[in-house]
Formats: C-alpha cells, sequence, structure tokens
C-alpha cells in the first residue's frame, strides 16, 4: 500500500488531465465542513462515506482532505487495495507512517506486523502514537476502499477509533455499498453503533449532470447531447468516462453549445470498466464478456451452456464478476450494474466473436434463451406455501449451488411463523447450508436460539442437534460430542436421526482421540443405519472404522474402508454428506504413510471441487489438510503461507480445533525449521493452551508441540516431561504413535529420549515404529522411519544407511535429509571423507525445503568435516538471498503484472496463500507497493 495516493489512484483520471470541479456534492461538502470546525473545537468523531463503484466517494475524500489542509489540519490518508490485501494493517500504517508529516517510530511499529503475537502491543503503540499526535494538533485520518482492507486494518480502525473518541482525531472512511465482506460489514455495525456519522452519496442530480458535461465538453450541451449525459444515470464517473470518450471525435461546438456531429454514437469502452476487466480472473472475464454479448439480463444456465461448463462450475467466476461491481443480481438471473457498463465491455469484443455469440443463443432451445425477469411475487410472513416452495428450492440447490440454496433456506425461515410447527425443521435445514457457506457464527447461533427457546418435539430438537454437532466438528471436537450425545438420549427421535446422531457422535470422538468409545458407539450406530438403510450414516461410519484400524496400525485395511467412504460419499453426493469431506480422511491418511504427492493431489482435487460448489467450510478443511500436506513434502514456504491465509476468524465458533492440529502445529513446526524463534514462541503460548483442551488429541499435539520447543531451547528433560502426560494417558486413547503425530517423527523422539538419558522411552519409540512397519510392508516409508530410529537408538551406521535409501522413493525431503545427516554424523567419527556426500545431500535437501535452520547446522557439520568451501544450497537464488523459492516464484509473477487470482491460477495456490507470500516478500525487501516491486525486479533480474 502506499500513501497519499488519493489524487492519482482512487480519484479517476480525467480528460486531457484537467481536474474538473466537484458538482452535485454541496451538502455533503457542507457535513464535512461543518465536522472539520468541530475538530478544530476539540471533537472527533467518524464520517462514513458508502455508496456504489463509480459514484464519487473517492472525490469526497480527496476534496475533504484539501478542506482539512487549508486549515492547517494535520491529514493521514490510506488507501486500499483489492491486490495488496497481503500486507496486514497496510492501509492505515501507511497511512499515518508516511507522508508529509508521518507519526514517529514507523520502524518499531512496522516491526510489530510482522511479528507473531504482537498484535495488542502494535495496537498500544499505534494508539500512543496517535494520541501524542492529537494533543498537538486535531487529527484527520482518511482511509478509503474499506471493503478492501485486511482483518486487521479492521479490528485496529474500530478499536483505536472507540478508545482515542475523546481525543481531537476525525476519521472519514468511505466503502463500497451492497455486499462486502463479513468482516467489514461488523466494523461498519460497530461504528455505526458507535455514533458513526452516515453519508449515503446518490445519483447526481440534472443541473449536476449538465454543468459537469458543460466542465468536459468546454460549452453548455444540447438536448441531445445532454440525453447521451443522462445515459450515465447520475454516475459521475461513468458520466465523465463517456463524455471524454466522445469529445475528440464525436462531439462540436457551435456557437457556443456543444453538440453531436452525427446523432447518438456508438458504445465506447470505458476506462474504469477495462480496469475491472483486468483484475478479473480468466474465468470470469471470459463469463463478463459472454453475457455482454448476450446483452439483457442472462441465466447463470445460459452462461453455463454458452460456455460449456456446468453451473457449479461458474460459482467462483460469478461471485468474482459481482465482487468486481460489473454484475448484479436481478431476482435468478444476473444483469450489468449498469447499461454503459455492458455496452463498454461489449464494445472490446471483436465483431466476429459477438457475431457467434449471437448466432449461439438464437440456436439454444425454447425456454433456454434470456428473458424478461418476472414481476417478483408478493409474499409475507406466514405464507407456508412460499415457505415451502423456497425449501423445495434449496433442497435441489443444495448440491449445486449452497449459497444460493442458503438464501433461499433463510427466506423460507422469515415467511415461517416463529411459533408454526414446521419452524424447528426450517432452522435444522438452514444450519448445514449457512456453515458450509461460510457463516458458522450465524448458523451456530441460530440454533442455539432455537434449543434456549424450549418447547420442541424430540424429533426436531434431535435434528437441530445433529446440525449443531456436523458444525462443530471443524471447531470444537468436545462440543460435536455434547450437541451427538444429547441428541441420542432424546426419547422418541426417528430411527434414522438416531442413526446419525450415534454416527456424528462416533466421529466427534473419533476426532477427539477416544478410540474406544468411538467404536463402541460406531458399532451401535452401524446396527441402526443397516436397520434403516442409511447410505449417507454408513459412509460417515466406514471412515470412523477407517480411523480406528489405523490406530490398530493396520493400514492395509485402513486405506480399504477410506476409499470405501469417499466412494459411497461420492456416490450419495455432497449435500447428504453428514461428515464433509469424508474424502478428506484419505488425504491424510495417504499423507501420514508416506504417499505425500499422492495425499496432495487428492487435496487439490479437493479444494477446486470445493472452490466450484461454493462450499466455504470444506474448502478451508481441505487447505488446513494441505498445510500438514505440504510442510511434510518439505514445502515450508508454502505450508506458512497456506497456514497464514487459513487462519482461524474472530467469527469462528469454538477453539479451532482443526487449526489447532493443522495450521498451528505447521506453523510451529515450519519455525522450528527455518530458525523462527518469535513465531516458535508464540505458537508454544497455543500449544500450551490446547495441553488443557477437552479433546485428548488436541491435548496430544499440544503436548508434542511443547515437547519438540523444549528440545529446540536445549532442554531435553523438560521435553520427556511434557510428554509424560501423554504417555499416561488410558492405552486405548493413547496416539497410535507412542505420542508422536507422524511415523517420522519416530527418530525425533529417539534422539530427544537420549540427549534426555530416557534409554527406555527411546527404545519405546524403536519398538512401536518396527512394529508398525512389520505390520504394513507394502508401505517402505514405515520400513525407512523405523530404520532410522533404530539406528539411533543402536548408534549403528548399518540401518541408518537403509533408512536412507528406503526413504529415496518416499516424497519425503526433511525426513531424507534428517536420516542423510544423521548416518553422515555416524561416519564423521571414524571416515570424516565419506560423511562429506551425505552431509551435501542433506544439505541440499534441507535449503530446498527453505529449512535454514537445518542448512547452518549441515553447514556447520561440513566445516568441521573440513569442508572449507561454501557449499552450493539447490533452490536458492544468489540474486535473491531474502526470498525462499515459493515466494520469488509469486514476486516474479507479479512483477510481470499479474493479479494475485491470475497469479494463484498459475502456481496452483489459493489466492490468500499469494498475498502470505507476497506479504513476507514485501517485508524482506522493504517495500511497501507492487510499483517498487516491479522496478527491483527488473533491477535485480534484468539489469535494467
Amino acid at each position: 500500500m502506499s500513501v497519499n495516493r488519493v489524487t492519482t489512484r482512487t480519484v479517476p483520471e480525467e480528460p486531457g488531465g484537467v481536474r474538473t470541479p466537484l458538482r452535485g456534492r454541496d451538502g455533503e461538502l457542507a457535513f464535512i465542513e461543518a465536522r472539520l470546525d468541530a475538530l478544530d473545537r476539540g471533537e472527533g468523531g467518524i464520517i462514513r462515506v458508502e455508496g456504489p463503484a463509480g459514484i464519487g466517494r473517492s472525490r469526497i475524500l480527496a476534496e475533504a482532505a484539501a478542506a482539512a489542509r487549508r486549515r492547517g489540519t494535520r491529514v493521514f490518508e490510506g488507501v486500499a487495495d483489492p491486490d495488496e490485501r497481503f500486507a496486514p494493517l497496510g492501509p492505515l500504517l501507511e497511512g499515518v507512517l508516511a507522508g508529509e508529516e508521518p507519526l514517529l517510530g514507523a520502524q518499531r511499529l512496522r516491526d510489530l506486523t510482522t511479528t507473531p503475537g504482537q498484535r495488542f502491543w502494535l495496537l498500544q503503540e499505534l494508539g500512543d502514537r496517535l494520541r501524542e499526535a492529537a494533543r498537538r494538533g486535531p487529527l484527520f485520518v482518511v482511509l478509503d476502499d474499506l471493503q478492501w482492507c485486511d482483518d486487521l486494518t479492521l479490528l485496529t480502525f474500530h478499536t483505536l477509533a472507540a478508545g482515542l473518541s475523546s481525543h481531537p482525531i476525525l476519521w472519514l472512511v468511505a466503502v463500497r455499498a451492497g455486499s462486502v465482506p463479513p468482516g467489514v460489514r461488523t466494523t461498519l455495525d460497530r461504528i455505526r453503533q458507535a455514533g458513526a456519522h452516515g453519508l449515503v452519496l446518490g445519483a447526481l442530480e440534472d443541473r449536476a449532470i449538465a454543468r459537469i458535461t458543460e466542465d468536459v465538453l468546454g460549452a453548455p450541451p444540447d438536448p441531445d447531447v445532454l440525453r447521451l449525459a443522462n445515459r450515465a444515470e447520475g454516475f459521475p464517473q461513468l458520466l465523465v468516462e463517456l463524455l471524454g470518450s466522445l469529445r475528440e471525435e464525436a462531439v462540436t461546438i457551435e456557437n457556443g453549445t456543444a453538440r453531436l456531429l452525427e446523432g447518438p454514437p456508438a458504445p465506447r469502452q470505458l476506462p474504469s470498466v477495462v480496469r475491472r476487466l483486468d483484475q478479473l480472473s480468466d474465468e470470469a472475464r471470459e463469463l463478463v464478456r459472454t453475457a455482454a454479448a448476450v446483452g439483457g439480463t442472462v441465466t447463470a444456465a445460459l452462461l453455463a451452456e454458452l460456455l460449456g461448463r456446468s453451473s457449479a462450475a461458474l460459482i467462483t467466476a460469478v461471485r468474482e464478476s459481482l465482487d468486481a461491481d460489473l454484475l448484479a443480481e436481478s431476482g435468478d438471473r444476473l444483469t450489468f450494474r449498469h447499461d454503459l457498463i455492458r455496452e463498454a465491455v461489449e464494445a472490446g469484443l471483436p465483431l466476429p466473436l459477438r457475431q457467434a455469440l449471437s448466432r449461439q443463443v438464437a440456436g439454444l432451445p425454447p425456454g433456454r434463451a434470456p428473458a424478461d425477469v418476472t414481476e417478483a411475487r408478493g409474499v409475507a410472513p406466514g405464507d407456508a406455501a412460499e415457505a415451502d416452495r423456497l425449501r423445495t428450492e434449496a433442497a435441489e440447490l443444495a448440491g449445486t449451488a449452497p449459497g444460493t440454496a442458503a438464501e433461499l433456506s433463510l427466506k423460507a425461515l422469515e415467511l415461517t411463523a416463529v411459533d408454526a410447527p414446521g419452524r424447528p425443521r426450517v432452522i435444522a435445514e438452514t444450519i448445514p447450508l449457512l456453515w458450509q457457506t461460510g457463516r458458522a457464527a450465524r448458523a451456530r447461533e441460530l440454533g442455539a436460539t432455537a434449543l434456549a427457546a424450549g418447547g420442541l418435539e424430540p424429533e426436531d430438537e434431535a435434528l437441530i442437534r445433529l446440525a449443531l454437532a456436523r458444525l462443530a466438528v471443524q471447531f470444537d471436537f468436545s462440543e460435536a460430542v455434547r450437541q451427538a450425545r444429547a441428541g441420542v438420549a432424546l426419547p422418541g427421535a426417528s430411527r434414522t436421526v438416531r442413526g446419525r446422531l450415534l454416527a456424528m457422535l462416533a466421529v466427534g470422538l473419533s476426532m477427539s482421540g477416544e478410540h474406544a468409545a468411538a467404536e463402541q458407539v460406531a458399532a451401535e450406530a452401524w446396527e441402526t443405519a443397516a436397520a434403516v438403510g442409511d447410505r449417507t450414516a454408513e459412509a460417515t461410519l466406514t471412515t470412523v472404522r477407517s480411523a480406528a484400524s489405523f490406530h490398530r496400525m493396520d493400514l492395509a485395511e485402513s486405506f480399504r474402508q477410506a476409499e470405501r467412504s469417499a466412494a459411497l460419499a461420492d456416490a450419495l453426493g455432497v449435500s447428504t454428506s453428514l461428515w464433509v469431506p469424508e474424502a478428506l480422511w484419505y488425504a491424510l491418511l495417504s499423507n501420514t504413510t508416506g504417499r505425500t504427492t499422492e495425499a496432495l493431489a487428492v487435496a487439490e482435487e479437493g479444494i477446486r471441487i470445493t472452490r466450484e460448489q461454493g462450499r466455504t467450510a470444506a474448502t478451508r478443511m481441505w487447505l488446513m489438510t494441505r498445510t500438514r500436506i505440504l510442510l511434510e513434502a518439505g514445502r515450508l514456504s508454502d505450508a506458512r503461507a497456506e497456514a497464514e491465509a487459513a487462519s482461524p476468524t474472530t467469527d469462528d465458533p469454538g477453539p479451532g480445533n482443526l487449526a489447532d492440529v493443522t495450521l498451528r502445529y505447521v506453523m510451529l513446526r515450519v519455525a522450528l525449521h527455518t530458525g523462527d524463534r518469535k513465531t516458535a514462541e508464540a505458537y508454544a503460548v497455543e500449544a500450551r493452551r490446547m495441553r488443557s483442551d477437552g479433546a485428548p488429541v488436541v491435548r496430544h499435539f499440544g503436548t508434542w508441540m511443547l515437547a519438540l520447543m523444549a528440545d529446540h531451547e536445549g532442554r531435553p528433560d523438560r521435553a520427556m516431561a511434557e510428554l509424560d502426560a501423554v504417555m499416561t494417558s488410558p492405552a486405548a486413547d493413547r496416539p497410535a504413535y507412542a505420542g508422536l503425530i507422524d511415523p517420522a517423527d519416530a527418530p525425533v523422539l529417539v534422539r530427544m529420549a537420549l540427549r534426555a538419558g530416557a534409554h527406555e522411552r527411546a527404545a519405546q519409540a524403536v519398538a512401536t515404529a518396527e512394529k508398525r512397519a512389520v505390520l504394513n510392508p507394502d508401505l517402505p516409508f514405515l520400513a525407512a522411519t523405523a530404520a532410522h530410529a533404530r539406528g539411533l537408538l543402536d548408534n549403528d551406521l548399518a540401518p541408518l544407511v537403509r533408512a536412507v535409501r528406503l526413504y529415496e522413493d518416499c516424497p519425503r525431503p526433511l525426513a531424507r535429509a534428517s536420516a542423510l545427516e544423521d548416518a553422515g554424523r555416524k561416519l564423521a567419527t571414524t571416515r570424516r571423507p565419506e560423511a562429506v556426500p551425505y552431509f551435501e545431500t542433506a544439505l541440499s535437501l534441507y535449503a530446498r525445503s527453505g529449512a535454514e535452520r537445518d542448512v547452518a547446522r549441515v553447514r556447520r557439520r561440513l566445516r568441521a568435516a573440513g569442508v572449507r568451501r561454501r557449499p552450493s544450497a539447490a533452490g536458492l537464488s544468489e540474486t535473491w538471498t531474502e526470498l525462499t523459492a515459493a515466494e520469488l516464484r509469486v514476486v516474479r509473477l507479479v512483477a510481470r503484472g499479474l493479479t494475485n487470482q491470475q497469479t494463484a491460477e498459475r502456481l496452483s495456490l489459493s489466492p490468500h496463500t499469494v498475498s502470505s507470500h507476497l506479504r513476507r516478500a514485501f517485508t524482506k525487501l522493504d517495500i511497501t507497493s507492487r510499483t517498487e516491486l516491479t522496478r527491483l525486479v527488473q533491477r535485480r533480474d534484468h539489469g535494467r
């Protein structure tokens, strides 16, 4: 983000580079002047400017900032950008730290934004600096395009605005009207409750349109020109761009009046529309251009037909087009925000393409072409027939368009009377749809309110508790168990619902780590599901069976059951799934047994499919799972970026147990491999919280994380003490790998135990690893971990060398590098020259993974072995020593002009992961904008 861009980016360039006067906003400017008068008297506050794209929000902000400067008020300006949300606190921080009079201590504040766990101190520090500045005179803080701000900027803004309300600080923020991200909507609600003044910008009146037309064309318009200007419908940006495109070729000045040369001109491309199109992904751009060629309103089904895709495959592109303010929803159809936008898009299409699309539309069967939207039927609360119709439509769309289904279900709920007998059923249907589309907090509130009201029939209460148990699986394993158990205990529920509750109880217990109880419940659930022929419950219970086999180390059976579960769920359809998605377990299982490449492919396919379907919850679960896989695959930078991008939000219900055993665990492991002590310490704090969680598996993860941290700090005795709690838990519920998270941790535990003098614990870990390998002879990765552990325990070179050989066929570079390092360490004691190739190969693997701490350690071993030259670090660039290979790939694509979305598509990453890589790259390179990045790439890569 850069500062003071209000006059260069947010205010559109006008014809000839001349700034025309601001017209038609006298009332708004008078209000702002009055608030500036109050600011001069020491009164602060907040002004919120809201309006659609192109209505002139940024121009109002620019004029307000200029007015404040004329008074001698100190002004800070920041602007958010959709492609630069990766810089935490970027818009606000750059606004107050750059410009003519920045706040003091800029570097200190920047450091705090990039240090995990320092959010509290950042808010304190920034608040203190603003408070101190306000004592010397009033401050005017301008923040444009709030809808593009990152979560930290939003949190900081409303926290500081509330905390500094007694100081002479006036905040002026602008936000796009209509649909905005949930975090932005929450922020707007909070500042509104705090007394923020609202300015809603509407269309300009006729007089203002005429004055702007005269300003741009240089003469008063005649009626024909004025009619043309009125096509902009009072949107200043469209008006100015339309007139500017006509001024040189289609308008003439005769006798002091602006006239058209030859009647109404043909549609032209408009700069703002071209910019918005360029920012879209290829799929969304293609969709918008196709819609423009069709004309009028258009259904998603027609667009899918023309583009040769399913309607579900268009979900992401449609959402992107809506967010870009190019398209809008009109009932069950899509239309352009403005006719001029549609014409501008169509004007950019080659004539042959327009003609071909027109012929294609004309050739569709009757009823498939676009038609006028029918007038919405008048409905009122209590209209049971309409509510039933909406519920039926929601059920039909749940599998392909869950977002639309959720809205229809909510509408049905609105139409259902509070005391209607069928209302609890509608609630039970709505909760999963809200959860699946990313509105878990609202879903939970809906269910909790219904339960608190009481008076529910057993079947209705059971259905609501089933929905809440499904929701809780992602966030709070213990809560999922509690809801399912309460539902099972209800007398009078149908066998089908009871069977599904038992299945969810088994899932919750299994995910919690209560394996013995999970198997016992699953047995009862199987009987119930079989009696009623419930294949949905069977799919879920098959996953539980697979997990039980995994716990018993029967991995062949575990894989067989996991494949069966995924196939069953796929055949039944995702909308009927109890635990979304069953295939996720198969990916985790593949990763844990060394089939990392297969696991990554499964995860990426899961992410792709759930994104196309608009299933936010499932996509997020897949993203969390992929962070674990990326860690084990040795892609540390990608794992860290993915973990940061998928981090839980403040609106998540529950502690985020799935995030505990994926994201937080990954962040600590990456920090230890890279030597990032501050991050490691921050996640060690999370591990201490996890150690007291109600779910055994979360406690086990937290304990192992703390043991790793203690060993990292050179306290192996403390590490062993941390693990004591795990090893004294009931045997049936201990982690399958003797307290470990992954088979490759067996050598880590042995090394840790030997350093602590706990030989018995080391021997126990070896025995478990060898038993696992013997029981699963078809998995060479398990044999490699067993040989590695045995070699460490016996201080024997032969098993270490065998482990190195076995690891060669496994896509686990960090595990292989560790075995190579241990073999080299053993050789170095007596046959130093033979150790060098082992160390150098280990170094190469560590370097390619971005494991900087491990790289430094192996380099020390090489120096001790007599290697004085600096070994090559494959995968790192000599020109870009600050960046990891993953960050460099992103940087070079962005410098070529690709958007975050386009870069993500090119690299098969999520846009959030691209943003995380860019944020780290910007921090490491000490730059704040894409312009600076492009110049740096040109200088370093091309010598320009």
